[in-house]
């Protein structure tokens, strides 16, 4: 008898290889991993993630989707690990970069990959100090690209407004300039929700996560609290989301 783990793997192998039957059956087969890494991501589960990237190693039909989505699943592995294994998360993490290149190698205006690579690369710079003025360089060329190509997405704004917010002894100007990337990040959601779904079209409830925690740096309790509503209302099993509603519930 199969695992649940196993029946999972299986799906997503089937999924894969019907992926060049055609346009519109490849979107919704990608929409189908990229559900399964968000799954992963939000419920912390890092063996199911692992299991995910394994079915999108490298191989002879590679495509800048199928590399993309092999970046994704190591970022949002990385971001699991950072507080568990920093010395495994370096790997994962420049795994990220990688994958990203092979899409990029692929379609050179993949805005998406373009702002996930900056985002993997600011991981890296600050897991492995002597990669910091290469990496962080890159990662700001590699935004500004995707801001250039895709101003109204809503992945890039979100990952752009995420390295405004994770940057170090933040000053006020910045911990503002972070929010507003956040509102407006949310707004460019709501937008993209409304249309016909397509991918990649992750990036929601996180949104609505870093939004809330910008309302808690500022001690906007019920602000937050409507933040968070709204992301778990997308992700009900998204763990993070759930502890900063515990928080603000219990005191």
């Amino acid at each position: 008898m199969l695992s649940k783990g196993s029946c999972l793997a299986r799906g997503l192998a089937i999924g894969l290889a019907l992926l060049p039957l055609g346009t519109r059956g490849a979107e919704a087969n990608w929409l189908d991993v990229e559900s399964r890494i968000q799954y992963g991501y939000y419920t912390e589960d890092p063996r199911s993630l692992a299991g995910v990237m394994e079915l999108l190693a490298p191989s002879d039909s590679e495509s800048a989707s199928r590399s993309y989505y092999a970046g994704l699943a190591n970022y949002r592995l990385t971001q699991l690990l950072v507080p568990r294994d920093r010395s495994r998360a370096k790997e994962t993490a420049a795994a990220c970069v990688n994958s990203l290149d092979r899409a990029l190698k692929v379609q050179k205006d993949f805005a998406d990959a373009l702002a996930l690579q900056s985002a993997c690369l600011d991981v890296l710079a600050a897991l492995e100090t002597w990669r910091t003025p290469f990496a962080a360089s890159k990662s700001g060329a590699q935004i500004e690209k995707a801001r250039h190509l895709a101003p109204r997405n809503p992945r890039v704004l979100l990952l752009d407004a995420v390295a405004v917010y994770d940057r170090p002894k933040g000053s006020a100007a910045q911990k503002e300039r972070a929010l507003s990337g956040f509102k407006s990040a949310t707004a460019a959601f709501e937008a993209e929700r409304r249309e016909t779904e397509h991918a990649p079209g992750w990036g929601a409830a996180e949104a609505y996560v870093y939004l809330g925690r910008c309302y808690l740096d500022r001690g906007a309790t019920l602000a937050a609290r409507d933040a968070l509503e709204r992301a778990l209302l997308i992700a009900p099993e998204f763990a993070e989301a759930r502890r900063l509603m515990a928080k603000i519930t219990t005191g």
